[in-house]
């Protein structure tokens, strides 16, 4: 696959918001850019999944908003899917908030409807080459939040090991293998920063108190 710094290869993007005149002039800015290869467009997150899922693009821009599903879900879905566009998430400021919303969620990009439109393009150039881009945001309060950043498959395993089930148990209740729970865990205790299944159990519950704990 061609790198996406190359300028002679065009990044792949997808498009969905559910107003068609923003859907129109998104369509229009980024046909005019020779640096894009507009490949899908979309009104709604179930045309926008079932249209990336046939083909495959490399970033996609969503309204926040998108009907019927919503921008959070339709990311959350994605997420667990190889090859996901990474997303842009095109939305309302509200003071960092949807913005914060998106990136736990798992985009990899923000840009406020209340700016120029124009800074669109570079956002998802720069998500293109693996940047995040969240200019509302202090990256280092999420990234102390590692469970945020964790699968809905992890954030499940992490919720059964607190129960005190083994690998076989893991493996029956998910219906996976023995080699694949370890492989799971393994990714889960290195996003966690723990070395075994009793540091990830005492990290979850520690997640799980209270902010003022301790406070007073």
């Amino acid at each position: 696959m061609p790198s996406v710094t190359d300028s002679s290869s065009p990044v792949d993007l997808a498009l969905a918001d559910g107003n068609p005149l923003v859907l129109q002039a998104m369509s229009e800015l980024f046909d005019r850019d020779p640096r894009f290869s507009l490949v899908v467009t979309a009104a709604t997150a179930e045309g926008f999944l079932g249209a990336v899922m046939r083909v495959p693009v490399r970033v996609a821009v969503i309204d926040w908003n998108l009907p019927v599903l919503g921008g959070q879900k339709l990311i959350e879905v994605l997420r667990d899917q190889p090859g996901a566009p990474r997303i842009v998430v095109y939305g309302d400021e509200r003071g960092g908030e949807v913005a914060r919303a998106a990136m736990l969620a798992g985009a990899a990009g923000f840009v406020g409807r209340g700016g120029a439109v124009e800074r669109l393009p570079e956002t998802c150039i720069a998500v293109a080459t693996g940047q995040m881009v969240f200019p509302f945001l202090d990256m280092r309060e999420l990234q102390a939040d590692p469970i945020s950043q964790l699968t809905r498959r992890e954030r499940a395993l992490l919720e059964a090991l607190s129960k005190g089930l083994t690998n076989k148990d893991l493996a029956r209740d998910f219906d996976i293998s023995a080699n694949t729970v370890k492989f799971h865990l393994s990714n889960l205790f290195e996003k966690l920063g723990v070395a075994n299944r009793a540091q990830a159990i005492a990290f979850y519950y520690s997640s799980r108190l209270p902010k003022e704990a301790g406070r007073g």
